[in-house]
């Protein structure tokens, strides 16, 4: 994109004005330039947010045509003019001269959201506010390295490029710093208070974040017109605001974040209303060059949820919820989730639901009922579209599920869509306000060709695929939806796996399960479902009840550090087709958790399953250099936290130890955080022991899962 030079308001100046060089339109041009706009005759598109479309070259699909990769992009066009401008279906909005229903319809485009989709037929852009126009490509012909023009209400065209970032914002995670959201029960209580945002620096100079400004919709439930609202003065510890006071952090200590590293901000401050809003960070390098990096973003307390999948079953009398001995199993597991909406005899039970309570994870239609203060805090996200990319016959097309999920933006409630084939989720990206995959590794369906890897020696399987995909999955889904947060189903006990021509256990070994789950988890997920964790499932495969205690029991020690964390590398050791280790570090404000998952399992060819050895390794970690030369380094897993032998130096942490199928490990400068995760670990081990019941190691117990099943539908 290339934009006229213009006079910049003073806020984006270091010095002289004449010191400053134009902004780099290659980059979120959120430049904001609305009080020097005048000039302009109406709208002003000041800019563009550019995500390519990526492919893992690790996968191997049995169909489909090759996926043209295009990017998605965010187009920013402020209202210039000193009187309204109604957008709307009969506000002409050309891209290359042509409508962007046409250009969708000809299948240069996926999906889009601009005014020919909007649900509401026209959208008023107040004097100085800002739009946001969205498109996902699917051609060639909307990718990197090409030039467009846009037009709006007849104005004449501004031109812009579709250009690889240099700079990006990599996640943005809101926070609510309350110790029991799930209890909290006011409107106030619910906004969030903390952003944390991530941000990757591609360029080839230091670049150090100096301003945020946040915007807020031009009135509730737009998501298509915003107004100024925050300006937050990033190189101040301490900055007084309209709204109040807001206390900055930076990652690294005086904000300058190297080329080719990445870099994280923390602002606390007043609580922030829940809905759409666009976030912009103003970057500087050392002359004093500025640019800007930025995103539309779903305000919504983030929580680590751990779900059960579908775990509403009927029973002779009544349903599985109903039943004191599943809820308690659930809750002995740490699910906080389930596939339900309302069930008879549960949700509609308030001392049985306050008691045993899972979130809402489903259609939630009637939004009068669910978007209110009482209910939010009882919903993890609408989800009701199953797998568009298989639909149940036919692919639902990204635009559908665009029409589908639209009466929802107005609302409260965020909103999720579960994909399953990488090789073309990538025109699906953005659609939601977070997504989840599903992508089991062992005897379960599977869109990727299993036969296809050459992995083990040449040896060809069908009943397994490697189970380190899924970290390059859950790395791709992360791109294509940066910066919203990203969750995962992970392969559970499933009673509806297997057949009589499966070659082997028709659910995963405890150490294939737990393999599967961390390769999520290290890369970083901030929510994790099983599939799935019904009364039958855990009735058909004991063995793995504690096994997925264990996954949960780790995750929800680390849920504060996971929540807040982007991954800030990863790699790979070894020759192709005979990996040895994985290596993933994922950066929070307060520590870094590192994961050395074992990529060397062989093939049992007399069941047909994976096997782990324990091995000692010593590993080198890249780890961020605001960890210092000298941070507390120890390993954690379900049994606690535990010294090991490690160092760290130049950036690198090097760790010395016995690993059986994943080390986990935390470096950190906060000494008091061990004795915190301890703490909480203890805790998990109370709230266990404290339902009484475990079917994972009482036969009897188990034994009045297996009769209540034998009912079950």
């Amino acid at each position: 994109m290339r934009l006229k030079q213009r006079r910049l308001p003073p806020w984006l100046l270091t010095g002289s004005a004449a010191a400053c060089r134009p902004l780099d339109a290659g980059l979120l041009l959120l430049a904001l330039l609305l009080w020097s706009a005048r000039e302009a005759d109406g709208q002003s598109l000041v800019g563009l947010t550019v995500t390519p479309h990526q492919q893992s070259d690790q996968l191997r699909w049995r169909r489909g045509e090759p996926t043209a990769l295009a990017a998605r992009v965010e187009l920013f066009v402020v209202n210039d003019t000193e009187d309204p401008l109604s957008l709307g279906r009969d506000t002409p909005v050309g891209f290359d001269g042509v409508g962007a229903e046409q250009l969708r319809a000809d299948g240069l485009w996926a999906w889009h959201d601009t005014p020919e989709a909007w649900l509401e037929e026209q959208v008023v852009l107040p004097p100085a506010g800002l739009a946001v126009l969205a498109f996902n490509g699917r051609s060639a012909a909307w990718a990197v390295g090409t030039e467009h023009t846009l037009s709006v209400a007849g104005q004449p065209p501004q031109e812009f490029s579709i250009e690889e970032p240099a700079c990006w914002l990599e996640k943005v995670v809101f926070v609510n710093l309350a110790d029991e959201p799930a209890a909290r029960d006011t409107g106030a209580a619910l906004q969030p208070e903390r952003i944390v945002i991530h941000l990757r620096n591609a360029s080839g100079q230091a670049m150090r974040p100096v301003r945020a400004e946040l915007w807020l919709p031009a009135r509730r439930g737009l998501h298509q017109a915003f107004l100024p609202a925050r300006s937050i003065d990033l190189e101040a510890a301490d900055h007084e605001t309209a709204a109040g006071t807001a206390r900055v952090q930076r990652m690294p200590a005086g904000g300058a974040i190297a080329a080719g590293e990445a870099g994280i901000v923390v602002i606390d401050g007043d609580p922030l209303p829940l809905g759409y809003a666009v976030l912009e960070i103003v970057l500087a390098d050392e002359e004093g060059w500025r640019q800007s990096v930025g995103a539309r973003v779903r305000i919504k307390p983030e929580a680590f949820d751990i779900s059960g999948g579908w775990v509403a079953s009927r029973l002779a009398e009544g349903n599985s919820l109903t039943s004191l001995p599943y809820l308690k199993t659930l809750r002995r597991m740490h699910i906080n989730t389930g596939q339900i909406e309302e069930v008879a005899g549960y949700t509609d039970n308030p001392d049985l639901y306050a008691a045993y309570p899972l979130k809402r994870f489903n259609r939630l239609g009637d939004t009068a009922r669910y978007d209110t203060d009482e209910t939010l805090p009882t919903i993890h996200a609408v989800e009701f579209i199953g797998e568009p990319q298989y639909g149940g016959g036919r692919p639902v097309p990204p635009q559908e599920v665009w029409e589908r999920l639209a009466p929802y933006q107005p609302t409260r409630l965020p909103t999720s869509v579960t994909f399953s084939e990488e090789r073309n989720w990538c025109h699906y990206a953005g659609l939601s306000d977070f997504a989840h995959f599903d992508a089991y590794r062992v005897t379960a369906p599977a869109a990727d060709n299993w036969r296809g890897y050459d992995r083990w020696g040449g040896e060809s399987i069908r009943w397994g695929a490697p189970l380190e995909t899924i970290g390059d999955m859950t790395r791709s889904l992360a791109h294509h939806w940066r910066p919203a947060p990203i969750a995962i189903w992970s392969q559970g006990a499933h009673d509806g796996w297997g057949g009589l021509w499966n070659p082997r256990r028709a659910s995963p070994t405890p150490d294939e399960l737990r393999s599967q789950a961390w390769h999520g988890l290290g890369n970083g997920v901030t929510s994790l479902y099983w599939f799935n964790l019904s009364l039958k499932s855990l009735v058909a495969f004991p063995d793995l009840i504690e096994p997925i205690t264990r996954v949960n029991r780790e995750a929800t020690m680390l849920t504060e550090l996971l929540l807040a964390a982007s991954l800030s590398s990863h790699e790979r050791i070894g020759e192709p087709g005979d990996p040895s280790w994985d290596l993933t570090v994922l950066a929070s404000p307060q520590a870094a958790v590192l994961a050395a998952h074992d990529l060397a399992y062989t093939i049992d060819s007399e069941q047909n399953v994976f096997r782990f050895t324990p091995r000692e390794a010593e590993l080198a970690f890249a780890v961020p250099g605001w960890l210092g030369d000298a941070p507390h380094i120890f390993r954690v897993d379900a049994d606690g936290t535990h010294d090991v032998t490690a160092d760290v130096r130049d950036g690198t942490v090097r760790i010395r130890d016995t690993i059986h199928v994943v080390g986990v490990y935390v470096a950190t400068q906060d000494a008091a955080l061990r004795h915190t995760l301890d703490a909480r670990h203890r805790s998990l081990l109370g709230i266990e022991a404290a339902t009484g019941f475990d079917p994972a190691s009482s036969p009897d117990d188990l034994a009045e899962l297996a009769a209540m099943a034998e009912a079950a539908e």
